[in-house]
C-alpha cells in the first residue's frame, strides 16, 4: 500500500516548483491578480521582486500582459483562480495565448469543489472542460505538492507552448514517489489489478488508492491510473488498462462533462469500448462547506468510487 507522508496543499507545491524554477530559469516572471500568496506566488515574488508583477483584480489583463512577455523571450507565469484565470480569461487565453502558440505557463489554484467554504463561485468545476478544447494547450492535474512541483519543471522543460496546471487549496496526503518522473503526455499506474481500472486525476488518485484498499477486502482488485496528464493523456496506457480490466471508473474533482470522464471515454469509444462509470461533480454548482464534507455530499471520495466499481464491475 502506498503510503502518505503527510498532508500539504498542491499550492503549496506550486509554490515552491515556482521558487526553484526561478533560480535555474532567470527569464521566468511572475505575474498575479491581486491574490498573491492565496495563489502560491508569495515566495517568488519576495525572492525575485524585480520579476514579479501584481496586476490587480484583472485576470484578462494579465494573460495579455503574459502574451506580450512571452513574445519578448520571458517565461510568464500568471496565476489565479482556477474559476477566474481559466474562464473569465477564456477568450484571452484562446486568442492571444494559443492561436499564437505562445509559451505562457498558467496557474489554475483553487482548483474542485474542496474550495470549501468559498462556495461555487470560487470552486472551479468546469476549467478542464473550458480548457481542453483549446489548440495547442496543455492541460496538468497532479496528484499532490510533489507532483506539482514536478509539473512547474515539466512546463518549462517539456513544453514549448501554452499550459495550465490545476492546483487546490486544502492540504491533502502527499504520496507520490520524490523520484518517478513526470512526463507530459504519461501516466503512472499506482496499483495493480484486473478487476477494474481507476482512472483518477488530482485529489481523487489518493481517494482512488483508498478505495481500492478497501475493495480488497471484498475481493476487487483494481488498477490504478494517475492521469496527472489530461492533455495531451496517456492513450497508450488507457487502452492497455481497458482491454485487460473491460470496465473501469473515472474519478477527478470535476465535471463529469468535458473533464478527465469525457477524455477518457472520446478514447475507448473509438479503440476499446468497456464500460465506464464516471465519479465526479454531476451537472450541478457546489455551495460552501467544509472540504471533505463536500467532497463526500458531492460524491467525490472513495465511498464513490467502491460505489460506481461495485456497479460497473457486473456490466463487464
Amino acid at each position: 500500500m502506498i503510503e502518505s507522508r503527510g498532508l500539504i496543499s498542491t499550492r503549496e507545491g506550486f509554490s515552491i516548483g515556482l521558487l526553484r524554477a526561478g533560480v535555474k530559469y532567470p527569464t521566468i516572471v511572475g505575474i498575479g491578480s491581486d491574490i498573491t500568496a492565496s495563489v502560491g506566488m508569495d515566495k517568488f515574488a519576495k525572492a525575485y521582486p524585480d520579476r514579479f508583477y501584481s496586476l490587480g483584480i484583472a485576470e484578462q489583463n494579465a494573460i495579455s500582459v503574459a502574451a506580450g512577455m512571452a513574445m519578448t523571450g520571458k517565461i510568464p507565469f500568471v496565476a489565479s483562480y482556477a474559476t477566474f484565470i481559466a474562464m473569465r480569461t477564456l477568450d484571452q487565453i484562446r486568442v492571444s495565448v494559443c492561436y499564437n502558440h505562445l509559451n505562457v505557463k498558467i496557474g489554475g489554484a483553487h482548483a474542485g469543489i474542496s474550495v470549501g467554504p468559498d462556495g461555487a463561485t470560487h470552486q472551479a468545476l468546469e476549467d478542464i472542460a473550458a480548457l481542453r478544447a483549446l489548440p495547442n494547450m496543455t492541460i496538468l492535474s497532479p496528484a499532490d505538492a510533489t507532483q506539482t512541483e514536478k509539473a512547474v519543471y515539466a512546463a518549462i522543460e517539456q513544453v514549448q507552448g501554452p499550459v495550465y496546471i490545476r492546483y487546490g487549496r486544502e492540504a491533502m496526503p502527499d504520496f507520490t514517489s520524490k523520484d518517478a518522473d513526470f512526463i507530459v503526455g504519461k501516466s503512472q499506474v499506482l496499483a495493480d489489478g484486473t478487476d477494474c481500472v481507476i482512472y483518477a486525476t488530482g485529489h481523487l488518485v489518493w481517494e482512488a488508492l483508498t478505495a481500492s484498499e478497501m475493495l480488497k477486502k471484498k475481493g476487487i482488485h483494481c488498477c490504478i491510473v494517475n492521469l496527472y496528464s489530461i492533455k495531451p493523456i496517456d492513450k497508450q496506457i488507457i487502452e492497455q488498462t481497458a482491454r485487460m480490466c473491460k470496465c473501469a471508473v473515472t474519478a477527478e474533482e470535476h465535471q463529469i462533462i468535458g473533464g478527465l470522464y469525457g477524455a477518457v471515454t472520446e478514447i475507448l469509444a473509438q479503440h476499446a469500448p468497456i464500460p465506464v462509470f464516471p465519479v465526479g461533480m454531476n451537472n450541478c454548482f457546489g455551495e460552501s462547506g467544509k472540504p471533505l464534507e463536500l467532497m463526500a455530499k458531492y460524491h467525490m471520495n472513495a465511498n464513490a468510487i467502491i460505489e460506481a466499481v461495485e456497479k460497473v464491475i457486473h456490466l463487464k
